[in-house]
Order: structure tokens, then sequence, then C-alpha cells
């Protein structure tokens, strides 16, 4: 009986720690779109007012350009960057010549992750993962260090394309490096696809105008697990993993197919067309319905019911509706309490559908203050917060559409916002904000 008493200790506390470890998960805001990879905040209630004066409880500058959103774990907020040295580097600047990418340099830049106290907005420390010349040009709207982050709580891995991904502890000691590859980006456009964290996994989507990738990385050692080759172009969506009969699928959206990925193996589960060029948006779950969309020179949007996909689902029962208009070229959707929500193209149009079948609850609705955006809505309580350049607008979440307060900042926004519990973070490109009441 005193075994048995041992052990039922020993269960209980294991059952403690792991609810508490998925507790955490969902209450932080561990990876790009949030907990639940859809854009909204488990729990939270920042405000709805705000400015550089009002319900503002700290602002830090941030050293570099990065679009990168930050990340939350804990009083622990995530940030990457890149910040040019003056020291010079030596490349072939063939891309000199092509107006689809205006930027370029010719100094090595320091790729920086920083940690900085969400109480108090200081930064606790900052390490430099590597010091390198950037050998592609970038559009003047991205930045070398537009992709996300990603944590369990344990550790962080910061994710730079070209430059590479690192495991860091919370010190900021670096405890592993992998190396994919330069990438080439259609037009020189810039990267930005993040990785995404499941369990003892991250995957890594590798969309570009060379050979094309999914790998898997173990997240313990940074060694490959198994990479699959894409028949794809350039892209930026995030890839998501769903669990489909209690089985998880790799899901990614591209501009030749959406595709499933057995976690395992690698191995396809299945495929569909319908998307636009330039996919950006990454795909979201939710009920066992997983949603794509893209805004490219036309508009697409697709439910699937994963339950039914296998194979080829091309114009099958497995698209349960499509929508194929006003959809989102470079921002991704919130989906939140049964609702999609989206905005049209790169403008300031936002449209809400019934997420069950695709029904329209509004359409276009202008949203005062913003002309063009880049970042993504975030949604948390009955809320939508928007940011865009010197604004981050606050609209009611549900059947009506109703701007609630437009605040007026100094500063532009391409990351996207990010809540958890009362406070609301803003990485400008100035600097990074933390409001609460």
């Amino acid at each position: 009986m005193k075994i048995k008493s041992v052990f039922s200790l020993i269960a209980l506390f294991i059952f403690s720690i792991t609810l508490s470890a998925q507790d955490n998960y969902m209450n932080y805001w561990p990876q790009w779109r949030g907990p639940l990879g859809t854009g909204a905040a488990v729990k939270g209630n920042p405000p709805i007012e705000f400015s550089e004066t009002q319900n503002l409880k700290w602002k830090t500058e941030i050293p570099g350009k990065g679009n990168a959103t930050p990340i939350v774990w804990g009083d622990k907020i995530i940030v990457q960057s890149a910040v040019p040295t003056d020291q010079k580097g030596n490349k072939d600047d063939s891309e000199s010549g092509n107006p689809m990418s205006p930027v370029s340099t010719e100094f090595i830049h320091d790729f920086k992750v920083f940690c900085i106290d969400r109480n108090s907005g200081k930064i606790d420390w900052e390490t430099t993962v590597t010091s390198e010349l950037p050998l592609e040009n970038t559009h003047d709207l991205s930045s070398w260090a537009s992709n996300s982050p990603c944590t369990d709580g344990e550790h962080i891995y910061a994710y730079f394309g070209s430059r590479g991904l690192y495991s860091l502890d919370f010190e900021g000691n670096v405890l592993w490096k992998r190396d994919f590859g330069q990438m080439q980006k259609r037009a020189s456009f810039g990267e930005g696809a993040s990785p995404f964290l499941y369990k003892d996994r991250l995957f890594i989507l590798w969309d570009h105008e060379g050979d094309s990738w999914l790998f898997c990385i173990d997240k313990n050692t940074g060694e490959e697990l198994w990479k699959v080759a894409r028949d794809e172009g350039t892209s930026w969506s995030t890839p998501i993993v769903a669990e489909v009969n209690g089985k998880p699928q790799v899901i990614t959206a591209a501009t030749k197919a959406i595709r499933s990925y057995d976690i395992e193996t690698g191995d396809l589960i299945w495929s569909g067309t319908g998307l636009t060029g330039n996919v950006i948006p990454n795909p979201m779950v939710e009920n066992g319905i997983l949603y794509a969309m893209s805004g490219f020179r036309g508009s697409a949007l697709q439910a699937i019911n994963l339950s039914k996909a296998k194979g080829d689902i091309t114009g099958t029962e497995a698209v349960t509706w499509e929508y194929n208009q006003d959809t989102p070229y470079t921002p991704g959707a919130v989906l939140m309490d049964g609702k999609l929500y989206f905005l049209r193209a790169n403008n300031g149009f936002l449209s809400c559908l019934n997420a069950r079948d695709g029904s329209v609850v509004y359409s276009k609705q202008k949203v005062e203050g913003i002309s063009t955006l880049f970042s993504s809505p975030t949604g948390a309580a009955d809320r939508l917060y928007i940011a865009a350049e010197n604004v981050c607008v606050v609209i009611k979440a549900g059947e009506t559409y109703e701007l609630l307060k437009s605040n007026i900042l100094n500063d532009n926004f391409h990351a996207s916002p990010v809540i958890v519990d009362d406070q609301l973070i803003l990485r400008g490109f100035n600097a990074l904000y933390c409001f609460e009441e």
C-alpha cells in the first residue's frame, strides 16, 4: 500500500506539472500568432485606450531593424533584431538593378536576440547569435530579422532564415545552431516565415526560388529528423500542426498547394490546390476545420474538414466551403469565438465570416485611420487590435462592426500586437511598447 501511495503521489505530481505547463503555454504568447496559432489570446484584457502618455507601462528602444513579432513567456519578452555594424563585407551585388529589391547593405550585421523584463521594460540581456553580411537584398518594407522566435518555456528558438536557427536558454547562452543555407526569395522580397514548435519538434518551411524543403528538427539537439522536398517557389507562410483523430499532421500553405504531412515520416497525407501566389497568411485550425487563405493578385479562402482530407482533396467534400473575395495578402487572419476576421489585401477593410459555414457577418468595413498595413490583427476578450503606421485601432468583435478607439502613437508597426494578461505589447520600428491599465 505504501508503494502504491508513493507511485500515486508521483503520478499526481507529474500530472500537475503537465497541467501547469499547458496552462502556461495557453496563458502566454509562445510563438508567432499566439498559443493556438489563431492570432487570438486565450486570456487577456488589455486597455482599449492608450497613447504615448496614457496607460503606457513602459517604452524601450530596441537597436537595429526587425519586423519580427515578439514572443512572451512568464515575465520575459523575446525580440529579434538585425543591428548594422561599421564593418564592411564583400558580396556580389547582382540584385542591385532589380527595382523590386531596393534595399541592400555593405555592412556586416549583428543578429541579436533581446530579453526584456515584462514588468519594467529593462533589457535583461542581449545575445549576438551571429555576425554576417546579408547576401540577399530585401524589400524596403521588410527587414533582415522578420522571422519570429518561439519557446517552450525552457529554451528559446531564434530563427533568422538564411542566418540559421539557434537554441538559447533564458540566460542568453546559445546551446546549438543549425544552418539551412542561403535563400533566394522571389524578387528579393525578403524572408519572414517563422518556425512552428510542437512538443519536441521544430518545423521550418524553406520555400524559395531554389530547392524548397520542409524540415523537421529535434528541438533538443538541432538535428534533422527528416526533410521533404517541395515543388514550390517562394512563400512566407508558417506551418502548423493539427491533430486529426489523435494523430498530428504538419500542414503548410503555398502557391501550388495546401499540403499535410505525417509528423513522424514526412510522408504526404493530402494536398489541395486553390490558393493564389505569394502565400503569406499561415493556416489555422479550430474544431477540426483548417482555414487557409491568400490574397496576392486574387482572393482565396478555403475551409477544409481534416477528418475527410486524404489524397488530392481538390474539388472534394473535404473542402466544406470557399470564399474568394477580400482576403489578405500580407496580414494574417484572426480565428476567435467561431468567427474569422481578415483584412483585404494590405488595406484597412475588414470582413467577418461565420467560421462554421462561411456565411458573411459583415464585409469590407472601412477601418478608420488605416489605409495600408502589413501587421496582422490580434484578438482578445471581445476585441481586435490592429496596428499600422502611427496608430493601433481597437475594434469590437462580434456580429456588428464597431470602432472602439483609434490610438495614435509615434511609431510605425509591421510586427503584430501581442496580448498577455492585461498587457498589450507592440513592437515598433524604434521601440517596444507595453500598455496596461
